[in-house]
């Protein structure tokens, strides 16, 4: 299986990124390899090089998650948020922050999966605390690092099928 499509980005606010991305795969696969940790753990790891040693989701409404990932030279990046709604197989809606606080705060993110013809869109819009947030985590390469992690969903995804 070769990756669908490339991934789109647009900005739609001045807060807002939307990144979008077809994967050959039912959006209930999908869905799994966004919320169960023993596969995130194998393709949301941003650039090459970088692990993701925690891992942990209640998927719940009021439920929390937390993700750390680390690099060879033992640096580490942490995250986690609190899910604010759960439709399987179709919406997750969660806040996001980030330990280090480079987003300028808290983020909402919500992720959706329409699935036509047994190909799956995934659409996450990812809306900042502000303007500057919005525009230093694209400087900061947020966009490509989510583009290698899909680009290594896709591959998980044909091992599934």
């Amino acid at each position: 299986m070769t990756p669908t499509a490339a991934m789109k980005i647009a900005t739609p606010t001045d807060r807002e990124v939307v990144m979008t991305r077809v994967f050959d795969a039912p959006r209930g696969m999908v869905f799994d390899a966004l919320t169960k940790p023993e596969l995130l753990k194998k393709w949301l790891l941003g650039p090459p090089g970088w692990t993701m040693p925690v891992c942990d989701i209640d998927l719940r409404v009021g439920g929390k998650y937390r993700y750390v990932w680390q690099n060879a030279e033992g640096r580490s990046m942490g995250m986690g948020g609190t899910f604010q709604e759960v439709t399987r197989p179709s919406r997750i809606v969660a806040t996001e922050v980030y330990e280090e606080y480079w987003t300028g705060g808290e983020t909402l993110v919500t992720t959706e999966l329409v699935e036509t013809r047994s190909k799956t869109t995934l659409s996450t819009t990812v809306r900042y605390a502000s303007r500057e947030a919005r525009d230093a985590a694209i400087k900061m390469g947020a966009t490509k690092g989510l583009e290698a992690s899909y680009n290594r969903l896709d591959q998980l995804l044909a091992t599934q099928n």
